[in-house]
């Protein structure tokens, strides 16, 4: 079974208490269509298991099949900049069909973001950075594919796109 081989830390987003017994981290990719499934079941769990989970999300842009994934990031990481990673994370699954330029300017208008410095922060090194970071330890922790899904640092293997995969996960972790 595969470890996750990069420790959950300040520079990861995060949803929960850091004291929660369980930790999920998911390695995903905004124009991921499985992702885009994922992304309601991991929001049911988050709600049925909210003090008792860690939710962490790193960026796996998949750019040769899926263009606008790395912009989607960027995006996602400009925002975290103006402290609505979240929001955008949301944004950006709820409309997986409209990540162009266009729209990511939309949603960060919508978010009420200062868009100069939205502009400025989607093409800067230090978002460039955190999303090859996050993608760089995807790959030491044998992630190839999205999305991923490690479980107190071990790779969940019995994901199979169902709520009820995810939650079993969790019940039963160790």
């Amino acid at each position: 079974m595969a470890k996750l081989n990069t420790p959950v830390g300040p520079r990861d987003h995060i949803i929960g208490k850091t004291s929660a017994p369980i930790t999920l981290v998911e390695y995903g990719d905004y124009q991921c269509s499985h992702c885009g499934h994922a992304y309601p079941l991991i929001k049911k769990l988050l709600k049925q298991y909210n003090n008792e989970l860690l939710f962490v999300f790193r960026n796996f842009p998949l750019q040769e099949s899926h263009p606008d994934a790395m912009a989607a990031a960027e995006a996602a990481e400009a925002a975290a900049l103006q402290n609505k990673f979240w929001e955008m994370h949301d944004l950006l699954y709820e409309h997986q069909d409209e990540l162009d330029e266009n729209n990511l300017m939309y949603f960060a208008e919508t978010l009420n973001l200062n868009i100069d410095k939205f502009e400025n922060d989607c093409n800067s090194s230090g978002v460039t950075s955190k999303i090859e970071s996050d993608f760089e330890s995807g790959i030491r922790s044998g992630v190839n594919g999205t999305p991923t899904f490690f479980i107190n640092d071990k790779r969940l293997d019995s994901y199979d796109a169902t709520y009820e995969s995810l939650a079993d996960a969790v019940m039963n972790a160790e």
